[in-house]
């Protein structure tokens, strides 16, 4: 039957391209479901050798953009250049019970095209703290159980940086970092005088600093998010993909949105996915005898909510009750501003696609008083130029002459905090109201917790302190109350755990009620960590696919 694979995978994004890359290489034929359009690598990344006045606008959003991306338009890389890696919203409508920004973009690649390619692991720290203090349900593995695959993962993607044998930040296989400036090295020295708690390192990126794999590494051009022609980012489609397609086993099919897990009630397990032609609306449906769901955490749920069935009248493998719940975001609230008069003499060549990174300090050697978990902090340093005087008054000659010198240097630091899993945090799918494609419509409701206001309190005074403490003038704090979703690490709802009663996945993917369906996006994490978690979902990811291709040998899926 030609609908019949041995594996198919849902999404091409993050983890899907992983997914694609881990079954295809062990030779299982596999369907990849993408719900948008194709995007191959350096052919459909049309902006990426514009140059600027090649661009509309100046680069700048007309009202006709903020009115189709309302929700997309508040990404921090939406411009003209990027708006076609972006879903339309007023295309793709979903419901705010609470005000939840639901950042997507649909096509091969997903968002692995525009993400800020930090990758840093979870340590114990993060696995056990659920358990210890008794809040939500306790991870199924530990850090021994993923560091192989973090290690096989980083070896394959590449990432550069600097290592700081930290217990909460455990040390990577890194290529050499990207340089620091003169400010970021002056920094990193007052920093280490003043704290014994902390320090600042070089953010580890997945950004190549030497060939790798046969992708180039990185230009120092900063213009990521058009998409990398000499594959310097690590994405899908520069590289888990194209792996994918070289073993002649991956059949990509786009404009396929999943609908929903079909079912063998004789059987007792999924058979395959039900499939909407984005195109023509027409309903298509793909077997296999494994199937992995890497939509998004948001489609992911979404897909496991509308696959009911007489074994499952309230969502696939849904028994614990909680698929929908305990969703969870970063919160990037907090930081502070410093300039300085140092290094006058001094600038900086190219534009380095990274920053500084300053690891987690609280609640790891003393428990803090107001709030548990813990925050870290990107921090970014410039010189000002000419663009400083676009909104100030001036003309002439004497007006061009200031605004050619380069202006003072200034740090930025911005925190990024844990987020607790709350099971009234949730996702739920309204029937009766569905998108253009008939999808029931995703209903989300999310709200920031006591101990997460609390914690941003501290992530501002704590910055404003730093930068006092290592020499800046007159440093600035900047409170930030985000709404959930701003961050794009939207995380949980379909949550691993050891009691099928209180969670939808086990310790290796693995829907407790149908074996043969894993689900290793964002949809699996039980908490959050402080750590950008991309690297994560692609470890779990490479981890489960071995674990199902041995199962599948052994018969038991």
């Amino acid at each position: 039957m030609s609908n019949t694979y041995d594996a198919i995978v849902v999404g091409s994004g993050m983890s899907g391209g992983w997914a694609a890359k881990e079954l295809c290489e062990k030779g299982l034929k596999t369907l990849v479901l993408e719900r948008g359009r194709n995007v191959e690598h350096i052919k459909d990344y049309p902006t990426a050798n514009l140059p600027p006045w090649e661009i509309p606008y100046g680069n700048e959003l007309t009202q006709t953009d903020r009115e189709a991306y309302f929700i997309q338009s508040n990404v921090y890389n939406f411009r003209q250049d990027t708006k076609h890696f972006f879903v339309k919203d007023t295309e793709n409508p979903y419901q705010q019970v609470k005000p939840f920004r639901w950042h997507r973009g649909y096509q091969a690649g997903g968002k692995s095209l525009l993400w800020s390619r930090h990758c840093f692991r979870l340590s114990d720290l993060d696995f056990e703290a659920n358990a210890k203090e008794g809040v939500g349900a306790d991870w199924p593995i530990r850090y021994k159980d993923i560091e192989p695959w973090y290690d096989y993962v980083e070896r394959f993607i590449g990432i550069s940086g600097e290592n700081a044998g930290l217990s909460q930040l455990p040390d990577q296989q890194l290529l050499p970092p990207l340089e620091m400036n003169c400010l970021e090295k002056q920094m990193k020295e007052r920093l280490a005088k003043a704290y014994n708690d902390r320090m600042m390192i070089v953010a580890r990126v997945a950004v190549l600093t030497q060939p790798h794999n046969g992708r180039g590494q990185c230009r120092s051009r900063n213009r990521c998010s058009l998409g990398c022609p000499h594959g310097a980012y690590f994405s899908s489609n520069s590289a888990t993909l194209p792996a994918a397609a070289a073993t002649g086993n991956m059949t990509l099919r786009p404009f396929s949105i999943a609908h929903s897990i079909i079912y063998d009630e004789q059987k007792g397990k999924a058979a395959g996915v039900r499939v909407i032609d984005s195109e023509t609306g027409e309903m298509t449906e793909y077997f296999a005898r494994v199937i992995f769901l890497n939509a998004g955490a948001l489609n992911s749920t979404l897909i496991l909510m509308n696959s009911t069935s007489n074994r499952f009248p309230n969502g696939f493998s849904n028994a614990s009750g909680v698929l929908g719940h305990y969703l969870m975001d970063h919160q990037e609230a907090g930081g502070a501003w410093g300039g300085t008069d140092d290094f006058s003499d001094k600038y900086y060549l190219g534009r380095k696609p990274n920053g500084m990174y300053i690891p987690r300090f609280r609640n790891v050697a003393e428990k803090h008083p107001d709030y548990v978990r813990g925050f870290a902090y990107e921090c970014y340093s410039q010189r000002s130029s000419w663009s400083g005087a676009a909104d100030q008054p001036g003309f002439g000659a004497d007006f061009k002459n200031t605004i050619s010198k380069p202006g003072p240097w200034s740090m930025f630091l911005v925190g990024y905090g844990e987020c607790l899993p709350d099971f009234n945090n949730q996702v739920a799918i309204d029937k009766d109201n569905t998108d253009p494609h008939g999808m029931p419509m995703l209903k989300i409701s999310m709200q920031w917790g006591e101990n997460e206001l609390k914690m941003r309190k501290d992530m501002e005074a704590s910055s404003v302190e730093m930068l006092e403490k290592t020499g800046f003038n007159n440093p600035v704090g900047f409170p930030s109350d985000p709404i959930p979703g701003s961050c794009i690490h939207e995380m949980g709802t379909a949550r691993m755990g050891n009691d099928p009663k209180t969670s939808v996945l086990n310790k290796f993917n693995q829907c407790h009620e149908a074996p043969n369906v894993y689900v290793t996006d964002g949809a699996c994490m039980v908490s959050t960590g402080c750590q950008n978690p991309s690297l994560t979902y692609m470890a779990l990811t490479a981890r489960a696919c071995s674990h199902a291709v041995e199962a599948l040998k052994r018969g038991e899926i």
